[in-house]
C-alpha cells in the first residue's frame, strides 16, 4: 500500500490473534437455510444430494489449506480444526475465519451443477463463520461432543416432524406440539410405531453426521515403460463416520489426528454447551462508530496470471468486482458506500448499523461469503469465453472509525494507493511489453516520483496518463441515491413525483469535499 498523509488510519486496524497453545477451529453455517432449502426444493427432513455437496465442499478446503487436520459437518454447517502448532495467517482471527468461508463459498457454487444438475442456483447461497478458541485438546472433544450431539437431535427431531407433516396428515402446528415435550425415547417409539422407522437404521450421513480428515493412502504415482504402476504413500482426504467422534476409540485410532492435535485421554460422556460457547472467540465491534469491511483478493496476482487477466488493468475482472459490490450493496441496506480497487473492496456501515449486533466475525463472514458467492455466480456473466479454472477466495476485517473526518480519510488513503499502484503499474507492464523483464522494470522505476512516470508514460509509449479511464485511476465508488420520478396517475394527464432509491456506481475524486456536499445522505 502506498505512503500518504492518510497513512495515520492504519492504526485504528486491530488484529485479533488467537494466542498459542490454544487450538483454532473454525466454525461455519449457512446464512437463512431454511429459505435457501425451500426455494431450492431441498427434501424434508435430509437431502442427501445437498449434505454430499457439503461434503465435497469440506474435502476442498482440507485440500487447500494443509494446516486443517480435521473437519465435522452436518446439515448446514461445518467446523474445521486447526493443528496445534498453526501459523496460518500468523493466527490472526479475522483472516481465518473470512477465508475459510469465502473459499467454502466458491466450492460450493462451482460445485453445484455437479449434485444438481438439473436444478437452477437461484440466488446466491453465504455463510457464517467465527472462530472458537479451545484452551485444551479436552475443550476440542467437548466441543466435537457437542456438535455431534446437536447432529442426532436435531435430525431425530427433524425426522418425527416431518413424518407427520407428510405421513401423518399433521399440519406444521400440530407436528410442533405433539413434539414439544417428547424426550429421545419417545420419538424414537413415535417413528417405530406409527410410521414403521428405526430410526437407528436410517442413514449415518444423516444421524452422525461426516468426519473429514487425512490418512496416508497408497496412491499411484506414474506408470513404468512397461505399464506396471509405481505407488507410493500420501496423505489423501477422505470421509468418516463414527457414532462417538469426540470418543478415545475412534480418536487414538487415527495417527495423523495424535500426531497433528494430541490424544483424547478420556471419553467424553457430558457437554456443556454454555461452557463450550464460552471460547468463542469474539469481539463486538464499538457503538456509535463507522464500521469499514474490507476485504481482499487472496494470491489474486496468481489468480489473474491463471485466467489472463490483461494487465495493468483487465476492466472486465474490475466490473466483475463491480457487479459483486453491487449486489452486497443491495443485499446488506446497513451498508451505505463502497469503494473498490484492483482486487479489494472497502464496504462502509452506517454508524447506528445494528447488523449481527455488531459481532465482527458475523459481519465480515457474511460480506466476505456473499461477495465471493456472487463473484462466482456472475463470472459466465462477464467472461463468456473464459472458463473459471479453479474458486477464488477472499479475505476481509472490520475496521472502526470514529467520525466522519476519519472515515473520508480512509477512503481517501485507499484513492490515492489506487491512484499510485495504477501509476506504477501502467509504467512498470509498458516497459515489461516493450521487452524488458521484470527486474528491469522494477530497477529502471525505483525511485521515480510521479512527474516522472507521467514523462515516462507519455514520451517513451505515447500514453498521457491523465487521458486513462477513471475506473483505473480513481476506482469505483457505489453508493445510494434518491430521485424523483415522475409518475402519471390513472385516469388523469397530471402526475406526482415520486420518490425512488437507485444504486449507481461512479468513478470520481472522492479526495475533495465536494463529493460528500454533494451527497449529503451517504454521511448523514
Amino acid at each position: 500500500m502506498a505512503n500518504s498523509k492518510y497513512e495515520y488510519v492504519k492504526s485504528f486496524e486491530v488484529e485479533g490473534e488467537v494466542m498459542p497453545p490454544n487450538l483454532i477451529v473454525v466454525h461455519i453455517d449457512r446464512r437463512d437455510f431454511r429459505r435457501f432449502s425451500e426455494v431450492h426444493e431441498f427434501e424434508k427432513p435430509d437431502d442427501e444430494k445437498a449434505l454430499n455437496l457439503m461434503n465435497q465442499c469440506a474435502m476442498a478446503v482440507l485440500e487447500e489449506y494443509p494446516d486443517i487436520v480435521f473437519s465435522y459437518g452436518y446439515g448446514d454447517e461445518y467446523s474445521f480444526v486447526l493443528k496445534k502448532t498453526s501459523k496460518f495467517y500468523q493466527r490472526r482471527s479475522s483472516k481465518i475465519s473470512s477465508v475459510i468461508v469465502s473459499f467454502f463459498t466458491s466450492v460450493y457454487v462451482t460445485k453445484w451443477k455437479e449434485f444438481f444438475p438439473l436444478k437452477e442456483l437461484r440466488y446466491p447461497p453465504s455463510f457464517l463463520s467465527q472462530i472458537v478458541c479451545c484452551a485444551s485438546l479436552e475443550i476440542l472433544q467437548a466441543y466435537l461432543a457437542w456438535r455431534q450431539r446437536d447432529c442426532h437431535v436435531q435430525n431425530q427431531y427433524n425426522t418425527c416432524f416431518w413424518e407427520l407433516v407428510k405421513k401423518g396428515g399433521k399440519t406444521e402446528m400440530e407436528a410442533q406440539e405433539i413434539l414439544k415435550y417428547a424426550k429421545e425415547q419417545d420419538r424414537n417409539e413415535l417413528l417405530h410405531q406409527q410410521f414403521g422407522i428405526n430410526y437407528n437404521g436410517t442413514l449415518a450421513l444423516f444421524r452422525q453426521g461426516t468426519c473429514i480428515f487425512k490418512t496416508e493412502v497408497e496412491d499411484i504415482v506414474k506408470y513404468n515403460e512397461d505399464g506396471t504402476p509405481v505407488k507410493r504413500l500420501r496423505r489423501k482426504a477422505g470421509i468418516f463416520r463414527s457414532e462417538n467422534i469426540a470418543g478415545r476409540r475412534f480418536w487414538n485410532a487415527h495417527a495423523s489426528l495424535l500426531k497433528e492435535l494430541g490424544n483424547f485421554s478420556e471419553d467424553c460422556f457430558k457437554t456443556n454447551p454454555d461452557y463450550i460457547r464460552s471460547f468463542l472467540f469474539e469481539s463486538k465491534l464499538m457503538p456509535s462508530t463507522w464500521i469499514v469491511i474490507r476485504i481482499d483478493g487472496c494470491h489474486f496476482h496468481r489468480f489473474a496470471d491463471v485466467h489472463e487477466f490483461n494487465k495493468p488493468n483487465d476492466k472486465q475482472a474490475l466490473g466483475l468486482m463491480n457487479l459483486c459490490a453491487e449486489a452486497v450493496l443491495e443485499e446488506f441496506h446497513d451498508i451505505v458506500f463502497c469503494y473498490g480497487v484492483s482486487d479489494e473492496y472497502s464496504f462502509v456501515l452506517k454508524k447506528d448499523s445494528q447488523l449481527y449486533q455488531r459481532r465482527a466475525s458475523k459481519i465480515v463472514s457474511a460480506i466476505v461469503s456473499f461477495f465471493s458467492s456472487m463473484y462466482v455466480m456472475k463470472w459466465k456473466d462477464v467472461f463468456r469465453k473464459k472458463e473459471l479454472k479453479y474458486p477464488p477466495s477472499f479475505d476481509g476485517r472490520a475496521v472502526c472509525y470514529p467520525s466522519n473526518e476519519i472515515l473520508q480519510d480512509y477512503l481517501a488513503w485507499r484513492q490515492v494507493d489506487c491512484h499510485i499502484n495504477n501509476q506504477y503499474n501502467t509504467c512498470f507492464w509498458s516497459l515489461v511489453k516493450s521487452g524488458k523483464s521484470k527486474s528491469e522494470a522494477q530497477n529502471y522505476l525505483k525511485g521515480t516520483q510521479a512527474r516522472e512516470k507521467n514523462e515516462l508514460l507519455l514520451k517513451e509509449f505515447g500514453i498521457n496518463y491523465n487521458t486513462l479511464p477513471l475506473m483505473f485511476r480513481q476506482g469505483s465508488s457505489i453508493f445510494r441515491v434518491k430521485r424523483e420520478n415522475p409518475t402519471l396517475l390513472e385516469n388523469d394527464a397530471s402526475s406526482v413525483e415520486k420518490t425512488e432509491t437507485k444504486i449507481v456506481t461512479e468513478h470520481c475524486n472522492i479526495i475533495e469535499q465536494s463529493f460528500w456536499e454533494a451527497h449529503p445522505s451517504i454521511l448523514d
